[in-house]
């Protein structure tokens, strides 16, 4: 994501200036500057136990990564029997084939199902909108849906998982959901009563992205590993970096001493820059405050202009990460046909208005359910969010006055 806007000139000078001096050395034999001061500032940043730092090209390579490394981990302490992955329905960790089996959006795994792992297996996402009994309260959708981990653990034999992979805050195949309130707590106490690692997806909502530099700071847990990516190096360079917790590290010192996994341009010089530069300036602006305060702004917005849309079944999100959630019927919740194209006529309409936006289909169940992602600069002014809103309203009046002609509402695709 291009959080920082798409010409930050202290980021270029970075850059530049790290050309100039060195471009690349292969990470088995060497290690650069900017490589070690950004290990210091993510690690020094983050809450303990999580002590080490392990770089990447990109979000999915980082999830790759912590998947091998759970694998090796369980091995170097001598429990080899672990080998199952949970993760969640409508969840999505990168497009590869670890992160793609790890992930439960059922749209992008439909093609691949015969070639992805089966070691893996999926609980229910924390999605209130759509699976929250009339007769519950928040924190009590949250423990029930936290329990389903238990029931999973049990199902699979406890001495047989390894890990729980999750988006702390979902993006784009759900949309901007934020947990129930206590749910990742229970998650945390369910994964340590089993000794089952707890690896969190900070891709997409980490970084600044929710208001702190990491979204799950504000769950009040910390997890054994935690995937970072795009606001990272705020899109100047493809970049990604997995946290992990000093067990984890002491398991494979103590051990094999090296880490079973690996890629050529891990750790590159300009990656380990462009992201240094992008954090420095983040902390320089003081831009985890602006976020705060522009995404309250851009929440009340939102709800102000759509809380009573007839379309609109739900606003959500955190900092500046939000989604309106779409249906074609306001009470009933029933979402737009899926030969509707309503996502794809969306992002059209949007781009001929002059809004950016991440329309996004299949959400309610993997094959309907429409959202609507905004994810502004750290940057973004009170004016831009105004016209953000703005445009946003006026595509939305655009698109759905034509869409109900076109298909029926609840067609069959």
């Amino acid at each position: 994501m291009s959080c920082l806007g798409h010409s930050n000139e202290k980021i270029r000078a970075a850059l530049t200036a790290q050309v100039e001096s060195l471009a690349y050395a292969h990470t088995r034999y060497f290690t650069t500057a900017p490589m070690e001061e950004l290990a210091d500032l993510l690690v020094g940043s983050a809450p303990d136990p999580l002590s080490k730092i392990w770089f990447t090209s990109g979000g999915s390579e980082a999830v790759e990564a912590a998947l091998k490394i759970t694998r090796q981990y369980f091995f170097e302490i001598g429990q080899p029997d672990r080998r199952f992955i949970i993760g969640r329905q409508q969840g999505y960790h990168g497009s590869t084939t670890g992160a793609l089996s790890a992930g439960g959006n059922a749209w992008r795994r439909r093609i691949f199902e015969p070639v992805l792992l089966q070691t893996t297996h999926h609980i229910g996402p924390c999605y209130p909108y759509r699976h929250r009994r009339a007769d519950e309260s928040l924190e009590a959708y949250g423990r029930r849906t936290a329990d389903e981990l238990e029931a999973k653990i049990q199902e699979l034999g406890p001495g047989n998982v390894a890990a729980f992979m999750a988006e702390t805050v979902v993006g784009s195949s759900i949309g901007t959901q934020v947990a129930a309130p206590g749910y990742f707590t229970r998650i945390r106490e369910i994964c340590d009563r089993h000794g089952v690692l707890l690896i969190l997806d900070e891709v997409m909502c980490g970084m600044g992205r929710t208001g702190t530099r990491f979204a799950f700071e504000q769950e009040g847990i910390v997890p054994d590993m935690v995937a970072l990516a795009k606001g990272l190096s705020a899109g100047y360079v493809p970049f990604g970096a997995l946290l992990l917790a000093d067990k984890i590290h002491r398991a494979i010192e103590n051990g094999s001493k090296a880490v079973m996994h690996g890629h050529t341009f891990m750790g590159h010089a300009l990656g380990c820059t462009a992201a240094l530069a992008a954090q420095r300036f983040i902390d320089d602006n003081d831009l985890l405050q602006a976020v705060r305060e522009r995404g309250a702004s851009l929440e009340q917005k939102l709800k102000e202009r759509f809380g009573q849309h007839p379309n609109v079944g739900d606003i959500r999100g955190r900092g500046l990460f939000w989604s309106l959630e779409l249906v074609a019927d306001r009470n009933t919740q029933a979402p737009f046909a899926q030969a509707a194209g309503l996502a794809g006529k969306i992002k059209d309409g949007a781009m001929a208005n002059g809004l950016i936006c991440y329309p996004m289909g299949g959400v309610a169940d993997g094959r309907q359910g429409d959202v609507v992602m905004l994810a502004p600069p750290f940057i973004v002014t009170e004016a831009e969010i105004d016209m953000i809103v703005d445009r946003l309203s006026q595509t939305l009046d655009e698109v759905l006055a034509k869409v109900p002609a076109e298909v029926p509402v609840g067609a069959a695709a």
